[in-house]
């Protein structure tokens, strides 16, 4: 880096034009990638996209930290992502940043790109990624190149689908012997009715084939896996953590910021089931709409449905309880007595 830095110096001084090269490689320094799907159609309706929740954070999070971002998919050009919320704090934001919105309308082909000149690469999901991401050859490449160079890879979701058939410079496969998460079995079950029938393989299945030591946390409960500059988060929820762990990966230490609010709901669900009642009480009376009550309400009764201990159904049990005096509605009631009844059955 000091010699670059000489080198520029020595080089206006003399008054002399920065070599391209020069320019490109100081400039690479600030930038990393973002990769998305290219399979999107009609809001996800006809054919799967990438998650524009996950894309939102991801961008937010590396503009605030002062990176420059590029954006690309397997095809280029215009990608569309799959049916989202506009309204969400971090999708407002992103909206409202034409720089953003250009990158997404005019995504690089990843077979035109080149590692060295990014920092990092960070996969997005979305279950689009299961059908294009791991088949493209251009992306595979970039991945091997950014691995060999040290850089940083990172994936969220179903992103961790183009790391599957990836290999190292020396021939092995590149998650083999590796921590990371992704996408689980359990939350395909939960979640991937409509699309799953079609994968080639389930991600979990795939990665642990190849050689994967895979972590995960309850369904839909954020995770991260830090496996050196190998960046994995388990779930669209996940995508915050992840990107500030590629901050930090970076040697950057990631801004003061307020919490998303969907980041700031699972925080509390967190803290609630590892016991700190009161917090989280005195949290809720300060000011309930700050957090989201139906998507408590929500994990709780999709992790009873897909419950398959009596440890499980009790977490469950409790993240209904939590939402339940600041969300009414009727599947949440009749859950909440479905679990009381199923563990008042399994009692010795």
């Amino acid at each position: 880096m000091k010699f670059i830095l000489r080198t520029i110096a020595a080089s206006l001084l003399a008054g002399a034009a920065l070599s391209p090269s020069l320019a490109a490689d100081a400039a690479a320094k600030n930038k990393v990638l973002i990769v998305v799907s290219s399979e999107g159609r009609d809001q996800g309706k006809t054919r799967p996209g990438f998650e524009m929740d996950e894309f939102a954070q991801a961008w937010l999070l590396l503009r605030a930290n002062g990176l420059e971002v590029d954006v690309a998919s397997p095809a280029g050009g215009p990608v569309e992502a799959d049916r989202y919320d506009p309204a969400a704090d971090y999708n407002a934001r992103l909206l409202a940043e034409p720089q953003a919105q250009q990158r997404l309308q005019q995504t690089l082909a990843t077979a035109s790109l080149k590692a060295r000149d990014y920092r990092a690469v960070l996969v997005m999901g979305g279950k689009g990624a299961m059908f294009d991401l791991p088949k493209d050859p251009g992306l595979q490449q970039l991945l091997s190149e950014m691995d060999g160079q040290g850089g940083v890879i990172a994936a969220v979701c179903h992103g961790p689908a183009a790391l599957a058939e990836v290999k190292r410079a020396d021939g092995q496969a590149l998650v083999a012997g590796r921590r990371l998460t992704g996408f689980s079995n359990e939350e395909e079950a939960a979640f991937g009715k409509k699309w799953a029938a079609q994968y080639a393989w389930l991600l979990e299945d795939r990665l642990k084939a190849q050689g994967a030591r895979w972590e995960e946390a309850s369904l839909m409960m954020p995770k991260v896996v830090v496996d050196g500059r190998l960046i994995t988060g388990q779930n669209p929820f996940s995508t915050a953590a992840m990107t500030e762990a590629v901050l930090r990966a970076l040697g950057t230490e990631p801004a003061a910021r307020l919490p998303f609010k969907d980041e700031a709901t699972m925080r509390l669900a967190q803290a609630w089931l590892e016991g700190e009642y009161a917090a989280v009480q005195a949290q809720l009376t300060a000011d309930t709409k700050a957090y989201k009550m139906d998507l408590i309400a929500m994990l709780g009764v999709y992790q009873f449905k897909h419950a398959s201990d009596d440890a499980t159904r009790r977490q469950a049990l409790s993240l209904m309880r939590l939402a339940e005096p600041h969300f009414k509605h009727e599947r949440l009631a009749l859950t909440i007595n479905e679990a009381k009844l199923a563990l008042a059955t399994t009692r010795p």
